[in-house]
């Protein structure tokens, strides 16, 4: 079968690897789509031994991991059950399910896996087109346990946002807690921002969404967001206190990362304000008194979401008919990886995805 694999210094290479045969446990999915998430770009761009290092990922060796051996790409599956190990119940999955994958595998038995928090086992989460082979491939070997039935109401491309992207812009919901009597602001009006903005409409939110890219600030009209600010023209934190009655939302997300966002994130709050701190990497500096505690802010960090949070997003999406599809602006074959990705590097458009 092909594989994408990626080589750093902004390279790709589709590779073929040996058709994968399920062990016990396990299932081989038929992928039909797969996303292009933006953490995907940390790969490409500098090669997956340098990520790995700087995330953090240790005892790779110790867990018959081989850092440098060639990883097939892409942590945002669905597709079809195409084969099942000898020991599935029928009961659970059967060949030709419709199914997402969960992106994470660990002990199984520690607290966090049996709550659904895989990512953060105690044992080290096995990551899937990261530090094991991932969806950017015709099939993809995953265990039993990682699969979620995909609702008929949600197409595949949406499943596969569903995996990761739009997924992590429910969890971060979850985790402020939100409902219709609250106002969201989220900072970056990419994918997963867009995602956010969308889903919290849905949800009845009044949601005022921030980017410095006018593209981005005007499709965003498009997702809920109710009031767009061009953040490179206008100071985003006066606006917001401007449209709230000088009180601030009660509730702000940085979906785009770098100190200023995620501190206009906090200050754009009223007191008592929820923050999600979403994007990946970087740092953030606050003053504890003026930004934190004199306001009675709460802040949290919220990565990725639980199997469980998965599940309730696809059929949230699929109960309220949300057009999780609008999401993708450009869809790709397997073979166009490379142009795929140089398209994606330049984070002018919105999210991509190889369907099959």
């Amino acid at each position: 079968m092909r594989g994408v694999v990626f080589k750093g210094d902004r390279k790709v290479e589709i590779m073929n690897f040996a058709d994968p045969v399920p062990g016990p446990g396990e299932a081989v999915i038929e992928i039909k789509a797969s996303g292009m998430c933006g953490s995907d770009l940390h790969f490409f761009r500098h090669g997956p031994a340098e990520v790995i290092r700087a995330l953090g990922f240790k005892d790779l060796a110790a867990r018959g991991i081989d850092e440098h051996a060639p990883i097939i790409g892409g942590h945002e599956p669905s597709g079809v059950v195409a084969a099942l190990g000898h020991d599935v119940d029928a009961g659970a999955f059967k060949i030709g399910d419709r199914v997402m994958v969960f992106h994470y595998d660990g002990c199984k038995y520690c607290d966090s896996c049996r709550t659904g928090w895989t990512q953060l086992c105690d044992q080290g989460a096995t990551v899937y087109g990261v530090i094991a082979h991932g969806a950017h491939a015709d099939y993809m070997k995953v265990p039993v346990s990682s699969l979620l039935h995909l609702p008929q109401e949600v197409s595949f491309a949406g499943g596969a946002a569903v995996s990761c992207g739009t997924g992590t812009a429910y969890g971060a919901l979850l985790r402020l807690d939100i409902s219709a009597r609250d106002t969201l602001a989220v900072f970056g009006l990419g994918p997963v921002g867009l995602s956010a903005a969308q889903l919290a409409a849905a949800m009845g939110v009044e949601v005022i969404g921030v980017d410095i890219s006018a593209e981005r600030v005007e499709r965003a009209k498009a997702f809920g967001v109710a009031h767009a600010i061009d953040g490179s023209k206008l100071d985003a934190v006066s606006e917001i206190h401007k449209l709230t009655g000088g009180k601030g939302v009660s509730c702000a997300m940085d979906c785009a990362g770098g100190e200023v966002p995620r501190l206009q994130a906090v200050r754009a709050t009223r007191p008592w304000g929820k923050i999600a701190l979403v994007a990946i990497g970087g740092n953030f500096t606050a003053d504890a008194m003026k930004d934190l505690i004199g306001k009675q802010r709460t802040i949290v960090g919220s990565y990725t979401f639980s199997s469980t949070g998965m599940k309730a997003c696809a059929h949230f999406i699929a109960n309220h008919g949300v057009d999780v599809d609008a999401i993708f602006t450009d869809r790709w074959r397997l073979d166009e990886a490379s142009a795929a990705y140089r398209a994606f590097d330049a984070q002018a458009g919105g999210k991509g995805v190889f369907a099959f």
